[in-house]
């Protein structure tokens, strides 16, 4: 974070939507293209950051200052889950974030279809349960 910002790209497989948060006011920027961007908000993304980290378990806690994300990584025959990754965020900043997620589930829904949860009979557990079967 810097000067008081953070930023979030969230992409939808044609657009990339790049949110700036400040404690003042959420810029929303829809970026068509690479010269686009370049002329608004620059985010450096280095190789190794741009592979992205696998997860298939997210543990999501607070606090009455920050949301914290813990993604995690499951592999069959494995007692423990591996965090990956974990962010941090103020409150604003994960309800902002809670509202871009459910905007591009609706646009992905839209393109190519609902997107089915596994049917449980018993209540559903509140985290990403790997493989479907919802025994964390």
């Amino acid at each position: 974070m810097k000067n008081g910002r953070s930023a979030i790209r969230i992409a939808d497989g044609t657009r990339a939507f790049i949110l700036l948060f400040t404690k003042q006011k959420t810029n929303v920027k829809n970026i068509m293209n690479e010269n686009e961007q370049k002329q608004g908000l620059q985010i450096e993304l280095t190789p190794d950051k741009a592979q992205g980290e696998y997860a298939n378990f997210a543990i999501i806690t607070h606090s009455s200052s920050e949301f914290i994300l813990d993604f995690a990584r499951m592999l069959p025959g494995l007692q423990k889950a591996q965090v990956r990754s974990r962010v941090i965020l103020a409150p604003e900043h994960a309800k902002r974030l809670l509202g871009a997620l459910q905007e591009n589930i609706m646009r992905y829904e839209h393109t190519f279809g609902q997107i089915k949860l596994p049917e449980n009979k018993q209540q559903a557990p509140r985290t990403i349960a790997p493989f479907g079967k919802g025994d964390a």
